[in-house]
């Protein structure tokens, strides 16, 4: 069992996949690390997770036992909680609050807090949303093939998905969901109909689900259409009240605003590290690990740059430390006595 500090190196707020991605990284570099979880990962609703090379098809919660397991295994200390405030303290690290009321001091942070799936306010699709509701052809495409598949249209996504998802099935149908068609391109028409799916024009009014598998959509006019799969483009949200607090910029992207990060990951608080769907919507969970990965190693390092520049202005001002001393032999290659 982990003893619980003051101060840690680093704070990781968000214990899903690029969250513990880092702390693994930086457990393994002998860091001091704190993860703080609220145990709300976007994948939860999914049975299982794909395209992750050796782990397709294995459940998320099992994924994020091991990887806990294995940050604790480098002395990595996790808590379940929330982080309610982060605040600099002065000197370019941090102040942390959680919401049980401790507190800690955090030389740097990483902020993996993900992102929320809003999805439209149509009566069944929230209670079948991981299961025959979903959203992505990458996620949960190989699944449904060839079955009768229903997309629905919005204004961001366009025809892309309905196009992609037409590489899975033979049997596709857009559903426009009360938008006018007029709105369409006619390069669009033209790929839809070279593509062969269908378009149904009229507002969707809910589905019919029997013995806990989805049958149909019907329109809110009364229509019926047979589908088995109905493909949602959710409202991407990031979880970003703590970025926003430490006044991080944001960038746009095709599902609105997002953490805007450098290829390593450091938003423009220096200091603060942002990882996976933080970032953007588009991370998967092996986009995820690999985000955490690179967080971590750069934020290991940036440490260990800003420690040794301290050393040496002391070492210049004259202030010596035997272990200090020590160390700068070692770095010559010089032997010292005892």
């Amino acid at each position: 069992m982990q003893v619980e500090k003051d101060s840690y190196e680093a704070v990781v707020v968000g214990g899903g996949t690029a969250g513990l991605s880092a702390a693994l990284i930086l457990g393994r570099s002998r860091r001091s690390v704190l993860v703080v979880d609220a145990g709300e990962p976007r994948n939860a609703p999914a049975a299982h997770m794909q395209g992750y090379p050796s782990r397709d098809g294995m459940p998320p919660g099992e994924f994020l036992a091991v990887v806990r397991q294995e940050v604790e295994s480098y002395g990595g200390e996790l808590v379940r909680g929330r982080v309610t405030a982060a605040e600099p303290d002065g000197s370019g690290e941090f102040h942390v609050t959680l919401a049980d009321g401790r507190r800690v001091h955090a030389r740097r942070l990483v902020i993996a807090t993900g992102l929320v799936d809003e999805l439209p306010d149509i009566p069944g699709v929230a209670e079948r949303w991981g299961n025959d509701v979903i959203h992505c052809p990458y996620c949960h495409g190989w699944e449904v093939r060839d079955q009768a598949i229903g997309v629905l249209y919005a204004k961001e996504a366009g025809t892309h998905q309905a196009l992609l998802f037409r590489q899975l099935s033979d049997d596709v149908t857009l559903f426009l969901d009360g938008a006018d068609g007029d709105e369409l391109p006619d390069a669009d028409w033209q790929l839809l109909a070279a593509a062969g799916v269908g378009v149904i024009s009229g507002k969707v009014g809910g589905l019919v689900v029997e013995d806990d598998r989805l049958t149909g959509v019907r329109l809110a006019d009364g229509r019926l259409f047979a589908r088995q799969v109905l493909v949602v483009p959710p409202r991407m949200k990031p979880r970003d009240a703590l970025l926003a607090s430490l006044g991080a910029r944001t960038e746009d992207t095709p599902a609105g605003p997002f953490a805007a990060v450098d290829p390593l990951g450091l938003t423009s608080v220096p200091g603060v590290w942002a990882v996976g769907n933080a970032t953007g919507p588009a991370e998967q969970v092996v986009n995820a690990a690999s985000a955490g990965y690179r967080a971590g190693a750069a934020l290991n390092a940036e440490l260990l740059h800003t420690d040794l520049a301290r050393a040496a202005e002391r070492r210049r001002a004259g202030v010596f430390s035997p272990e200090g001393e020590r160390a700068v032999a070692r770095a010559r290659g010089a032997r010292i006595g005892a």
